[in-house]
This record gives structure tokens, sequence and C-alpha cells, in this order.
């Protein structure tokens, strides 16, 4: 899989990408990462990138040309499409399921934006969708992106060494995870649980499935179908 990034700030990205699954997957060859200057295709010699916005307003917009300049000279490079993504407040919630299919495509692009924003025909013309990470308002989308790979890369299949631990991550099943404990046993008189101690793999599943349940009734009931939610109701 390969992913672009499309930014003002490329250094940003200095080192992020060094650590963790997203190091491994680089490491690995299972994901390739380009982080490519927004200002060098800019029209102008001070690489101008924003300008005014139409009808007044405080702050400056991003201006279109440079981001459909780029586009239009990645995928000539590449010689196939990228799915472009911008990351903007506006865009649709960014969640597991989203991950998941963005990590089934070849080619990725992730636009990061500044300022006030992006003119509206670089979402409207450019952009297959917009995402968000969150209700609230960053600087710009070059952390968005971050988290964005981030969570894309741990599902390409063979950057997680034990292939079926992604499959239990939160969310992946419509709850939580279930607790987790390492050793010592006992930590300032604090024990785990007797049953994950006992060795009965059935018991310690049954366990587990009844914690995450319970912890996503606690913290997050609107990941709970309906079905989850009867069974859990049976369990009590």
């Amino acid at each position: 899989m390969k992913i672009g990034i499309l930014t003002i700030f490329p250094n940003f990205f200095d080192g992020v990408f060094q650590f963790g699954v997203v190091g491994q997957a680089r490491k690995k060859s299972l994901l390739q990462i380009e982080i490519v200057d927004l200002r060098e295709f800019a029209e102008d010699s001070h690489r101008t990138v924003d300008d005014r916005p139409y009808g007044g307003g405080a702050g400056m917009v991003m201006k279109p040309e440079p981001f459909f300049r780029a586009v239009e000279s990645l995928t000539r490079a590449e010689q196939e499409a990228f799915h472009i993504a911008l990351l903007s407040p506006s865009g649709a919630q960014f969640d597991q399921r989203k991950a998941k299919e963005l990590s089934l495509k070849t080619r990725l692009l992730l636009l990061c934006g500044r300022y006030e924003g992006v003119d509206h025909r670089v979402a409207e013309r450019l952009a297959h969708e917009e995402i968000s990470i969150g209700d609230y308002v960053l600087s710009g989308g070059e952390l968005a992106a971050a988290v964005v790979v981030d969570a894309v890369a741990r599902l390409i299949p063979g950057v997680v060494g034990e292939g079926q631990s992604v499959l239990k991550d939160s969310f992946m099943e419509e709850s939580l995870a279930h607790p987790q404990f390492t050793r010592p046993a006992d930590f300032r008189g604090w024990r785990v649980p007797d049953v994950l101690l006992s060795g009965d793999h059935e018991a310690i599943r049954k366990w587990r499935e009844e914690q995450a349940l319970q912890q996503t009734r606690r913290r997050r009931p609107d990941l709970l179908t309906e079905s989850n939610a009867a069974g859990e109701g049976e369990q009590s």
C-alpha cells in the first residue's frame, strides 16, 4: 500500500512514521509513505498557497490550484489514481470501519488543510471524501493524517506479528477491549482476577467477553448493537 500526504509542513512528519506499527510496516515494505510539499505546486515565485476569502471574513483560505496540480502530478507519476481524502472538521467521523475500508486501498492520498480551511472546490471536485478524527478543531490536518496512517497501517495484512490480534482490537467487534493484566499477580494489594490465573481457557474467554461488554455499556453504550445489548442483559 502507498499513502501520500500533501502538506505545507513536510518536516512535521520527520520521525513520526519511524516507530511502532507504521515503522514495522515500512521496514517490511508493506507500506510506502510519501510526504509531498504542497508549496512545490504553487503557481508563483513566492509559493503562495492561500488567499483572502471571497465575501470577507477573518483568516486565509487555501487555494485550489496547488491541490489540483499536486494530485495531477502524483497521478501521472504513479500511473494509477489515488483514493483522495481531505482531512476536515466537516468530514465524516473517522472510526475503525473507515480505517478497515481505507486499508484495502492500494493508493491513498491525504490532503492536509490549514488556516481557515480549504477552497470548497477541493472537497467538491477533487477529494473522494472528507474525514474528521473528532469533534474539535486542530491547527491543521497533519495530526489527523498521522492518526489515520497509524490506524490504517496496523490493518494491512502481515504488518502486525500475531495475525489475529488486530481482530480483537477495541471497536473491531462493536465493543471496547477487555481489561488486560500482566505480572505481578499482586501489586500493592490489587490482585489479578483469579480466572486469569486458572489456566481454564474457556472460562477466560467468557470472562473477557463479559468484561468487554460491561466496559462498553459503561463507557460507550452507543457502540452496542441490539443483539449485544440483549446478550449482556441475559448475562447480568
